[in-house]
């Protein structure tokens, strides 16, 4: 299951972009984290890895 990007969360210091294995996460313009949902696997990998649990599964 895709994963889901709490923008009043995030803190934009993307640790989930570097530990996604399929490039899913990246920096939106406002530098808060994003969630390809096309591409996002459901691995969880980016979930354990914010500081904040601004990621969810869907």
């Amino acid at each position: 299951m895709p994963v889901t990007v709490n923008k009043e969360l995030c803190i934009g210091c993307g640790a989930c972009v570097g530990v996604c294995p399929v490039g899913a996460l990246e920096l939106d313009e406002e530098g808060k984290s994003e969630s390809n949902e096309e591409i996002c696997i459901g691995c969880g990998a980016c979930i354990g890895t914010c500081p904040v649990e601004a990621i969810t599964e869907k």
